[in-house]
């Protein structure tokens, strides 16, 4: 990455950037998913994927949502954008119920939210070139063939794809960066206010993890973009975000700026994830893991606090209820009996 976009990256990272209104309001959220078995294929267990989750996402600024795998990370993805229905908990949208919208006023408002999926090959058809594939959702949203095609090369030239090289081809025939440029000229088509990227550079190695980076920083700047972008990758999620909010196993656990969750994490859990982010520094270098175990299971969660069997912290007050997020600096909440 160079060191223009890192300082211009670092620049836009005020949570509020000079807003009143959030962009995206998200409150309760929860997806537990049934497990059927037996003849009659009867609900046995649930899945605990989502529950509770509260947030906030401001326009102009990138939310990073960060956890384990398993988490619910992606779900909550699809929750935002009502790919699917959530439990309960309200989603609201530049001041629009997303949840209660009807067939024709969800139409409307998908022109303004919009997901870049982790697998850049998994989303796209096959069957239709990379021109026909961007141009699609203009289609279907009544643009004129002619105009779609147009506004397709224009976009795949803007993402670094001549269109007069790549339209024609097929997904199979382009590399994982190129799909995912794709991905997101697709995504910007139909010019959304809000981003939604599911671990949109997690299947591509590093160097082509940059381009596609400094690509977005460079989106969001010129197209006035809101982004929630969701990774495992610490030093991507620092990279992007302004604010950073961290999950696991279905609810939220920490969130505040990204520089104040890198300078000083406060959950015991984050305090793991930036701890076991590898480092160059010899002196850094671990010989044990900051944390033990693997996450306990979302069909049966632990009582209380999720995280307490992995915690060195852990009190008998844990096991008893789930703490709330409670502030612990400006801005900045954790959601620890640590700091009740």
């Amino acid at each position: 990455m160079s060191a223009d976009n890192a300082m211009e990256s670092r620049n836009n990272r005020d949570p509020r950037v000079s807003a009143d209104a959030p962009l995206l309001e998200a409150r309760g959220l929860r997806k537990h998913f049934p497990l059927r078995g037996g003849v009659l294929q009867r609900t046995y267990a649930w899945v605990r994927a989502v529950d509770d989750v509260s947030f906030d996402v401001y326009p102009a600024e990138t939310l990073g949502i960060v956890g384990e795998s398993g988490c619910g990370k992606s779900t909550l993805a699809r929750l935002i954008l009502r790919l699917i229905e959530a439990d309960a908990g309200t989603v609201r949208f530049d001041g629009q119920d997303v949840r209660g919208a009807a067939p024709p006023q969800m139409k409307r408002l998908r022109r303004d939210m919009q997901l870049v999926f982790q697998d850049p090959y998994a989303s796209l058809n096959p069957r239709l070139t990379i021109e026909d594939a961007v141009a699609f959702s203009l289609l279907v949203h009544g643009t004129r063939a002619a105009e779609a095609r147009e506004r397709a090369r224009a976009l795949l030239g803007r993402v670094g794809l001549d269109p007069r090289l790549y339209g024609r081809r097929y997904a199979h025939e382009l590399s994982g960066g190129q799909r995912q440029r794709v991905n997101i000229a697709r995504a910007l088509v139909l010019d959304p206010k809000l981003l939604v990227l599911d671990e949109p550079v997690s299947a591509l190695d590093k160097s082509v993890q940059a381009q596609v980076l400094n690509l977005l920083a460079d989106l969001k700047a010129e197209r006035a973009l809101t982004y929630v972008f969701i990774s495992h990758d610490l030093n991507v999620i620092e990279y992007v975000s302004g604010r950073v909010m961290v999950m696991y196993l279905g609810e939220v656990v920490e969130t505040g700026t990204a520089d104040a969750l890198a300078q000083a994490p406060k959950h015991p859990y984050t305090q793991a994830l930036f701890a076991s982010a590898p480092s160059m520094d010899p002196d850094r270098r671990m010989d044990r893991p900051p944390i033990a175990g693997d996450p306990p299971n979302p069909i049966d969660p632990p009582s209380g606090c999720r995280f307490r069997t992995r915690c060195a912290f852990a009190m008998e007050q844990c096991a008893q209820a789930p703490p709330a997020l409670r502030p612990v600096g400006p801005g900045h909440e954790a959601a620890c009996y640590l700091f009740s």
